[in-house]
């Protein structure tokens, strides 16, 4: 029995030194090495990318811009309707006709703090100090990390593998219909671009009520955009 609750107690010095020898700077560095490193990720200006979307039975082709650190926009043709978010550096708007309105309306500052991250090539984790994140390792799930991001008014968590250091899923607050919901999306199909940096090229996102299944069909690397592309018509 002594023996027994020694190799307990042993187990669990060991399981604890091993999650306070990687910190949370660890883990977010290799997961940055995994997908391309610092310097490649460096030497991406935009990304524009073409998906084909499933949702409650239904195919949607979906165009999204990227530009580093000042833009992020997606377009989505869903049954003859243009439903359009666009999240800048400065702010956010949105077109929903499906909502009532064919008119650019600004977006929601809970929506726009949820989703401000996306303006960046890699999401907000690369650098995140710089971008006004805090980060926090809480936890080691059957090899998973788990990462809570804070930005003082939208806390995110982000999921990171391991054995591969790929992000595997985030959840983050956002707003759906008015209501405030916990938007999780989970990333697969890690591909390597000709460029030389990983991406995903599925992901599955789960709105609370319904989910939606995102793939890549078209991908290029610093495709010229045009900024103005990015501005809230008037």
């Amino acid at each position: 029995m002594k023996m027994k609750n020694f190799m307990l107690v042993a187990a669990l010095v060991f399981f604890t030194g091993a999650l306070r020898a990687q910190t949370v700077d660890d883990v977010i560095n290799k997961h940055i090495d995994a997908i391309g490193g610092k310097e490649k990720l460096g030497q991406v200006k935009s990304l524009y990318t073409e998906n084909s979307v499933e949702v409650m039975g239904t195919h949607a082709p979906v165009t999204e811009y990227l530009l580093e650190g000042k833009g992020y926009k997606t377009e989505t043709d869903f049954n003859g309707s243009k439903i359009i978010q666009c999240i800048t550096n400065l702010g956010g708007w949105m077109i929903n006709p499906m909502a009532g309105g064919s008119g650019a309306q600004p977006m929601p500052a809970s929506l726009y703090e949820a989703g401000k991250g996306q303006i960046f090539i890699g999401g907000p984790l690369p650098d995140y100090a710089s971008k006004g994140y805090k980060a926090e390792l809480v936890g080691n799930e059957n090899g998973t990390f788990k990462i809570k991001l804070l930005n003082g008014s939208n806390d995110a968590t982000y999921f990171i593998d391991g054995s591969t250091y790929y992000l595997t899923k985030a959840i983050i607050q956002g707003e759906m219909m008015g209501q405030v919901v916990d938007v999780t999306t989970t990333y697969s199909d890690y591909q390597k671009t000709d460029f030389g940096i990983v991406l995903p090229y599925s992901k599955t996102i789960d709105l609370g009520g319904f989910s939606l299944v995102s793939k890549v069909s078209k991908l290029e690397v610093n495709k010229e955009l045009d900024p103005k592309i990015f501005e809230m018509p008037k």
